[in-house]
This record gives structure tokens, C-alpha cells and sequence, in this order.
């Protein structure tokens, strides 16, 4: 009998653990986690599909904006995902300093940038390509390049890097 035996219980009125019902978001917080682990355990991102099928499990569900950075290494392997910024239902305040200081903690080769759309609507906007060339220009600097910034929702996925603004 293994440890999640004891932890679940199943009832007519649904999956319950120590603390309370499950819900769909405990699930879809548990699946991007494993999906995390699996991702620091030196996979390659290759494609931006691989860095989309994460980004979205970890960030489509918010209910406000929140940036989110994949620190690489030098063969595009994920050295850490790390929510840097919180923001309201349509934008986030983005402070290219913390997003530096986060790379040279992580000795990041390159990053992808990430943030959702609660709205559900994938397209960037202005303020997306804006802030995503300050930060390729401030992490230039220290020669860590910008692979991508995709932006996410529950529907689906955009990559700025594919339009040609990265």
C-alpha cells in the first residue's frame, strides 16, 4: 500500500485529502509541479512547445497576471522556474533588475520569459513586446539571450520569438 493510499479518500461526493476536497486546481498544481521536476532533471527545451506545455500548466489558471522566468544553461536545460512578478487581471509591473539579478544568481546561459493572459486572449500586446525588449537589452549586458517569451491562457499559447520580436 503505497503513502497516497492513506492520504486520498474517495467519497460520493468526490476525491477528498487531509485538508479538503480536491480540486481541479490542486490537480493541475501537482501535474505542473512533476512536469517541473521532470524539467530540472536535464531534459533540453528544444521547441517552444516544450516550454509551453509547462508554462501553461503552471501559469493558465491564475487569476491574475503573473511573469515567470525559465533560467537555462548553455544547452537550454532548466536550471529553475521562478514567478518573479504579480500583477491584476490585465498586466504586471516588470522590473528588468530583479529579472538580471535572478540570472546571474542562476548562472543562466539564457532565459525564457513567460506570463499569462487571465483573459483567456494569447495575443501580445504593445506593453508585452515592449518590456520583453528591455529585458533582452538589460540581459544582453551580462550575455544572457532571451529565447522566447510566450504568452499563455487556459486556450492556448503564443511565442513572440515565432512573430520575430525576440
Amino acid at each position: 500500500m503505497c503513502d497516497c493510499d492513506k492520504t486520498f479518500v474517495k467519497s460520493e461526493k468526490g476525491l477528498y485529502h487531509a485538508f479538503g476536497p480536491i480540486t481541479s486546481d490542486d490537480i493541475i498544481r501537482t501535474a505542473a509541479a512533476i512536469l517541473q521536476e521532470s524539467l530540472t532533471r536535464g531534459e533540453a527545451l528544444s521547441t517552444p512547445q516544450d516550454a509551453a506545455k509547462f508554462l501553461q500548466m503552471a501559469l493558465a489558471n491564475e487569476k491574475n497576471e503573473h511573469f515567470a522566468v525559465l533560467f537555462l544553461n548553455n544547452k537550454h536545460q532548466v536550471l529553475s522556474f521562478e514567478r518573479l512578478f504579480f500583477g491584476t487581471v490585465d498586466g504586471a509591473t516588470v522590473h528588468p533588475r530583479i529579472v538580471v539579478q535572478k540570472a546571474l544568481e542562476w548562472n543562466a546561459a539564457s532565459v525564457i520569459l513567460a506570463h499569462n493572459h487571465p483573459s483567456g486572449h494569447c495575443e501580445p500586446s504593445q506593453a508585452d513586446r515592449d518590456v520583453t525588449q528591455q529585458l533582452v537589452k538589460a540581459l544582453s549586458l551580462i550575455d544572457v539571450r532571451v529565447l522566447d517569451h510566450l504568452v499563455v491562457s487556459q486556450s492556448g499559447w503564443e511565442s513572440l520569438s515565432r512573430r520575430g520580436w525576440v
